[in-house]
């Protein structure tokens, strides 16, 4: 468990530099340039994650039950995912309704999955992965909305933008479904857990 919380630390503290300290992440930039810094953030990001992936699948090994989950959360959680993806695919390009309308629907997307996540599993070490995720994300939402959006003045929605992300998160979430959750995770949405 301890690898796990260690790269929740790593992954999400990395992510929250916008969130607690904004003057100090500028600082950075101006100092180490734009493109160092996004070749530093993303190293530690990507140490957080691989940190994240394999202390969970350690302390799946020995799961500590705190509830079991409804069947119906299950079904739920399956559809709250779709809507996750979709709002995850709808961060880009800048032109489709669902970025002009919801401003961040990438740190959305994360929410919806971290509580789709939450509904479904009842372990200690899911409430600590997803629930940290789903603080996280509300903190960061919070903290975006302040934020100036970088988005053309008179914005227009494009229907083909809009409806290729809506069709790119629903077959993400199809393939994820009908197995790539199975082949990453090792469980399948769909079978029994």
């Amino acid at each position: 468990m301890s690898l796990l919380i260690i790269g929740l630390i790593i992954f999400l503290g990395s992510h929250s530099c916008r969130i607690f300290a904004e003057p100090w992440r500028n600082h950075m930039i101006d100092r180490l340039g734009e493109v160092k810094w996004k070749g530093l953030y993303t190293i530690i990001s990507l140490i957080g994650l691989v940190l994240i992936v394999i202390g969970y699948g350690q302390a799946r090994q020995t799961p500590v039950v705190l509830w079991q989950p409804a069947t119906y959360l299950t079904h739920i959680a399956i559809l709250l995912n779709l809507v996750a993806f979709i709002f995850l695919a709808g961060s880009s390009p800048n032109n489709n309704a669902i970025r002009l309308k919801l401003k961040h629907p990438m740190i959305l997307g994360v929410k919806v999955w971290a509580l789709a996540h939450l509904l479904a599993n009842g372990t200690l070490v899911d409430l600590i992965l997803f629930g940290s995720f789903l603080l996280w994300a509300v903190l960061d939402f919070r903290s975006a909305r302040k934020r100036p959006i970088h988005m053309p003045e008179k914005a227009v929605i494009s229907t083909k933008a809009t409806i290729t992300v809506v069709v790119t998160g629903i077959v993400i979430w199809a393939a994820f479904i009908f197995g790539l959750h199975q082949y990453l995770i090792g469980v399948s949405p769909l079978g029994s857990r």
